[in-house]
């Protein structure tokens, strides 16, 4: 089977699989709608309490990174469901090869998404705060923008990777869910600076005007890379090591 033959296969499966299309589709449509919400409602009070404008835009990223995490977990497991997995080894024989189309398809999808979901999600937001707007030559808004749509896709690689790693949608959402809306911030108050090396704190200092972290923004966003990189090898791993 070709390059293009095999990408293009794995393209289909995302398409074919509710979950995984679903949750693609979720990043964005979620996003843009908690944004509205919030901004509709309090985003002027908050604008005028003078926060950090360039994070405040990218709340919403708070809830996109679960669909995003869902949809790395979705694109994985379902290669385990029905032993899909031995009819796509038979059909591409050579493992690495078939891991590498995957996660190149899936960081591909969740990037394209990732970035419109970002750049999407500011203009909305700024569309209701009137003279406390703020545009693109802000200081930080450019690079808020591109950095979460790349977090977005980091995070669904880190999914990605873990799923392969454990075989099971459930033990990973039961993982990464939790330990991003709760955990990180125990382990931050028990360990104080050691969870500014963790995988959401560092990557979101990213969306920040003025990161309030030791690592800058972009550091940040390779501390991140970093953990998607080593699930990624872990999974990989796991998927030469392993039976089908």
């Amino acid at each position: 089977m070709s390059v293009a033959a095999l990408l293009h296969s794995e393209w289909l499966k995302i398409r074919s699989v509710r979950a995984s299309f679903g949750s693609l589709i979720a990043v964005f449509a979620a996003t843009q709608a908690i944004t509205v919400l919030v901004f509709a409602t309090v985003g002027r009070a908050e604008a005028d309490n003078g926060g950090d404008p360039v994070f405040g835009a990218f709340y919403a990223v708070n809830f996109a990174q679960i669909a995003a995490i869902a949809f790395g977990v979705t694109a994985a497991s379902s290669e385990y469901a029905g032993a899909a997995l031995r009819i796509s080894l038979a059909a591409v024989p050579h493992r690495g090869r078939f891991y590498a189309a995957k996660t190149a398809v899936v960081a591909v999808a969740s990037l394209a998404v990732g970035l419109a979901t970002s750049f999407a999600a500011f203009f909305v937001g700024q569309a209701f705060l009137g003279e406390y707007a703020i545009g693109l030559g802000t200081p930080g808004a450019l690079r808020a923008c591109v950095g979460a749509g790349l977090y977005l896709a980091l995070m669904a690689l880190l999914a990605m990777g873990l799923t392969f790693l454990l075989r099971s949608a459930v033990a990973v959402l039961s993982l990464l869910i939790p330990f991003i809306l709760i955990g990180s911030f125990v382990i931050g108050d028990i360990a104080g600076s050691a969870a500014d090396l963790l995988p959401d704190h560092a990557g979101q200092q990213i969306l920040y005007q003025t990161p309030t972290g030791p690592i800058g923004p972009w550091p940040g966003l390779g501390v991140t890379a970093l953990w998607a990189a080593a699930a990624l090898v872990a999974g990989w791993r796991a998927l030469v090591r392993r039976d089908a």
